[in-house]
């Protein structure tokens, strides 16, 4: 798997995308769907991967910088054809090396609290993040977690 910077451009990262809005539309109120569109990432703060196999993309996930010492997930997403391979799971790996190496203190997100998002949800548990209170300028929404986790160097 080959994880690499995009800018955003292709052809197939444009369909993962819209298919990660449609599976938040999908699941979550739209007042509660807090992932980004094409254009909100490819703001200065957020930097985007996506994960290839050859041609074929497998999966994306983007970084936020909140500050010098907090980061976000953002836009984890793994091809339909491709779930449960691990991808996410390496996609997340790369995330979190990235903010270790950003000097970053901290690393925090936002899911859906709504079944759609268990795994998700499992998968970061498993990596040690734990629940917390909105952070940023996330409201208590009763369809979102959040979650967060202490970095070490």
């Amino acid at each position: 798997m080959d994880i690499k910077i995009d800018d955003l451009t292709g052809p197939e990262i444009t369909e993962l995308i819209k298919e990660h809005l449609l599976g938040m539309a999908l699941n979550s109120p739209p007042e509660s769907i807090h992932a980004l569109n094409l254009e909100q990432l490819k703001g200065p703060e957020i930097t985007f991967w996506s994960a290839w196999e050859g041609n074929e993309l497998l999966g994306c996930g983007a970084l936020k910088e909140l500050d010098r010492q907090h980061g976000e997930i953002k836009s984890i997403r793994t091809a339909t054809s491709h779930l449960r391979k691990g991808v996410a799971k390496r996609m997340l790996e790369h995330i979190i090396e990235e903010a270790k190496r950003r000097g970053y203190t901290r690393l925090s997100l936002e899911t859906g609290s709504m079944n759609a998002f268990e795994p998700a949800r499992r998968l970061y548990e498993s990596f040690g993040f734990e629940y917390c209170n909105p952070f940023s300028d996330y409201k208590e929404d009763p369809n979102s977690v959040f979650m967060t986790k202490v970095l070490s160097s």
